[in-house]
């Protein structure tokens, strides 16, 4: 995902992705742990979307109160 796509992204929108993804983490933990994960490089680039969109969240946030 990139950042310009997220920067699009409503305050409501930002929350359901990071949900998402943080959903999607969990499930390929799992899978890693129970021998089932296929794409490894995949957790590395799930755990970089969401902090591309914890980034951006908390800059539209501070962008907000000045």
């Amino acid at each position: 995902m990139k950042a310009a796509d997220i920067r699009t992204m409503s305050n409501d929108q930002l929350n359901d992705e990071l949900a998402k993804l943080k959903k999607e983490q969990f499930n390929l933990r799992f899978q890693k742990a129970t021998g089932q994960l296929e794409k490894t490089s995949r957790i590395k680039e799930v755990r970089r979307d969401i902090a591309r969109v914890k980034t951006i969240s908390r800059q539209k946030a501070v962008a907000d109160k000045a």
